[in-house]
């Protein structure tokens, strides 16, 4: 077990750094922190880099933390290595999960330009909760290892695959594999109700302001939009992916 007592400690300031996308993506590596998220990666231990406790902390004693690297760290070092107010006093350095292949999976969201990390994270528990096989996020969506978005999620990132890439490409190959293939627009839709559940289906869901792009929407089997009964503009994005993820599946 190692131990730090120093802000200052190289190993720190390497940790802070992580709250930034550019340090993520330079190290293949990003920080959680919280007994329930630690808890959760826990699961699948492999992931984890290094433990990090608070001198004051005592781990839950049902935690198997054999086999990895802890470090023990002051009060005023987790302050300094979290993002939240109240630091819980467990935090974890884990690595990237590997990349997965989406071309076997049946049940597929797909995500264009979702910008808000705590949308995203809900997004990511949601489509847990619904028993989607994966997630793919597109460019211009928010990286899904902020920390804000693993909060959102409540461990569930660490349960299903999620994978970047062209969605249009993989609109494509799902539209070739003959899987429905749905967008959410207004314009040109149909009342979700009129899409049948099935075994296979691929949901897209677009940005907070301007929706699904407008490639992608002229590439579907069809285009579904969600009624509005009362005086409310529109659906938060992650409450209409619930709704339309749990009507797809049935």
């Amino acid at each position: 077990m190692d131990r730090i007592e120093s802000v200052k400690n190289q190993k720190v300031k390497q940790w802070r750094k992580l709250h930034t996308k550019k340090e993520r993506e330079a190290t293949g590596t990003y920080i959680i922190e919280g007994l329930h998220l630690v808890e959760e990666a826990l699961k699948t231990k492999e992931i984890i880099k290094d433990l990090i406790v608070s001198e004051d902390v005592t781990l839950p004693t049902h935690w198997n933390v054999d086999q990895l690297n802890i470090t023990l760290i002051t009060k005023e070092i987790m302050k300094a290595i979290s993002d939240t107010e109240t630091p819980q006093g467990v935090a974890a350095i884990c690595e990237f999960q590997l990349q997965h292949s989406a071309e076997a999976w049946k049940r597929i969201l797909l995500v264009d330009s979702v910008q808000d990390p705590g949308n995203l994270g809900t997004i990511i528990r949601t489509a847990d909760a619904a028993g989607i096989d994966g997630i793919i996020l597109g460019e211009g969506t928010v990286d899904h290892y902020n920390s804000k978005c693993i909060r959102s999620s409540q461990g569930s990132i660490f349960h299903l695959p999620i994978v970047k890439g062209n969605l249009l490409e993989w609109l494509e190959i799902y539209n070739e594999k003959q899987i429905p293939t749905y967008g959410t627009s207004l314009q040109n839709g149909v009342s979700y109700r009129e899409a049948s559940p099935s075994e296979q289906f691929c949901l897209i869901i677009g940005n907070e302001g301007s929706g699904v792009n407008n490639k992608l929407l002229n590439s579907t089997s069809k285009n579904l939009y969600i009624p509005i009964y009362g005086e409310a503009e529109s659906l938060n994005v992650a409450i209409a992916t619930g709704i339309l993820l749990y009507h797809l599946k049935g």
